[in-house]
């Protein structure tokens, strides 16, 4: 069973374990990374969910990531699930964001890679297809209906400063 820690609001330790799958406890939070790649040529990743995920599943989204371990802070885990999901090493990330729901912390980052574009590799039972997109088209795409509208909240102030979201 993955353990996580349990964290308050203000991002500090709350002293207490959380468990994959059980009900997160009012006032608890739990930490989740996501990282927005983007190739040193502008080109943006996204990568298609398994069909089999409870949630979105066939739906293309724009970063990669997941719950932090019990005992990782925000960038081991970034790290981690960035490896996990893409294949993609991430020497340095860039801290984009973050946004806080009733029961999560999630902190986006951005990492900018320079690794081969055909070398991204897939996670059984989590993903099934990736593609690049060139800024136009990255663009297009946060404007559609195709992009998880979760995502797109929390990478909202991200998206509004580089000038991607139209109104």
């Amino acid at each position: 069973m993955e353990v996580w820690d349990g964290y308050l609001a203000d991002g500090s330790l709350a002293g207490r374990d959380l468990y994959r799958g059980e009900p997160i406890p009012e006032g608890l939070h739990h930490l989740v990374c996501e990282i927005l790649v983007r190739h040193i040529d502008g080109d943006y990743l996204l990568m298609q969910r398994s069909f089999d995920k409870p949630n979105y599943g066939g739906c293309y989204e724009a970063t990669a990531g997941g719950s932090a371990l019990k005992g990782e802070d925000k960038f081991t885990c970034a790290r981690r699930e960035l490896l996990e999901e893409t294949g993609i090493t991430a020497n340095e990330l860039e801290e984009i964001g973050c946004y806080i729901s009733d029961n999560t912390i999630y902190y986006n980052f951005l990492c900018v890679t320079d690794q081969d574009k055909l070398s991204v590799t897939l996670q059984e039972r989590e993903t099934i297809a990736y593609k690049w997109l060139n800024e136009l088209e990255f663009i297009d795409f946060i404007n559609s209906d195709d992009m998880i509208d979760d995502q797109k909240v929390r990478y909202n102030n991200y998206f509004k400063k580089m000038g991607y979201i139209r109104k």
